[in-house]
This record gives C-alpha cells, sequence and structure tokens, in this order.
C-alpha cells in the first residue's frame, strides 16, 4: 500500500491585509475595501496563520483532499484580491427591435421595454454589489467574486429570449469584460 503523504499549500499575506483564522478553518480578511469571511469546514483540512503567511495543509493525500487544498487557496487569493483591489464585470445592452431601458431601484435591477413586453423583467443585486448605469453600458463591481458573478449571471439570464429565433432577436445584455 502506498503511503499518504503530507499535503501542504503556503500563500503569502500582503502587507495592507490583516487576516485572522478562527475555529472551524473560519478565515476573515480585512483590506482598505471592506471585509471577507468564509468558513472552510473541512474534517481533514488544516488553516494555521504564520507571520507573514498561511499554511494550508492535509495529512491525508486522496484526490478530492488535493483538490480542496487547491480551491481554499484559490478562494484565499480571491478575498486578497477582493478586499484590495475588488472585482468588476463590463456588460452592454444590446438591441435591434425595441429600445431597452434600465434602472436601478433598491436591490433590483429593472430592464424595461425588453422585446416590446409591457411589464419589467427584475434581476436581483446581491448585497455588497454596486451597479452603475452609463448609457448602454453596465459597471457591477463588489469585492465578493461570487456575489459579483452571480449578480452579472442574474442580468444575463433576466434578458434571455424565449419562443423567438435567437439569430434574429439577438437582444439581451451580455457580459463583455471582466476587469480588475
Amino acid at each position: 500500500m502506498a503511503e499518504k503523504k503530507e499535503i501542504k499549500e503556503i500563500i503569502e499575506i500582503p502587507d495592507d491585509i490583516d487576516v485572522t483564522v478562527g475555529q472551524n478553518n473560519f478565515v476573515t480578511v480585512k483590506g482598505g475595501r471592506g471585509e471577507l469571511s468564509r468558513n472552510f469546514l473541512h474534517p481533514d483540512i488544516k488553516i494555521i496563520r504564520k507571520d507573514n503567511s498561511m499554511e494550508i495543509s492535509c495529512k491525508n493525500s486522496r484526490k478530492r483532499n488535493i483538490a480542496f487544498v487547491g480551491t481554499c487557496v484559490a478562494h484565499i487569493k480571491n478575498m486578497f484580491k477582493g478586499v484590495t483591489d475588488g472585482f468588476e464585470y463590463t456588460m452592454k445592452v444590446v438591441y435591434s427591435h425595441f429600445p431597452i431601458k434600465t434602472e436601478v431601484k433598491n436591490n433590483n435591477f429593472l430592464i424595461n421595454n425588453f422585446l416590446g413586453e409591457r411589464t419589467p423583467r427584475i434581476a436581483k443585486i446581491l448585497d455588497g454589489v454596486n451597479v452603475e448605469i452609463k448609457g448602454e453600458t453596465i459597471h457591477v463591481r463588489g469585492i465578493d467574486i461570487e456575489k459579483v458573478g452571480q449578480t452579472v449571471s442574474n442580468i444575463e439570464r433576466a434578458t434571455k429570449v424565449k419562443n423567438r429565433d435567437i439569430r434574429v432577436f439577438q437582444d439581451g445584455i451580455y457580459r463583455i469584460s471582466k476587469g480588475r
């Protein structure tokens, strides 16, 4: 039977970020733009803070555990980037038949006159996400990559064309770039 070797990944913590690791691998990251927290609950994984680095380790080297260690590293790096730079997606309003009007009300993104419909289509904006409309360009910004991405997906899904030929009716709101 093969030996099970320990997996260790080390992440350097940038100077302008404060990281705390609590019980059950609860990681809190504070930076210039805000604070993010996440629980990496797994029985075999340990996250330890050492001076200016974090160590994510696992004694059991199964494929799933190796994958989970890599996932933890990616999430923590995204948290670092979020609290320092933030995340921004750019979307474009495209129409050829009916002019689409967009607006933000409370935590909802309203899409008026989509394919000539009288009732507006509504997309949910998640907490901590800022949506800015400049003509036909929409900027979606925030510090949590998952919430920003989900808000962009909600907007795209709200303008899905049904019961029409999408080769002719290419109207909608589409993501054109993923910045920062």
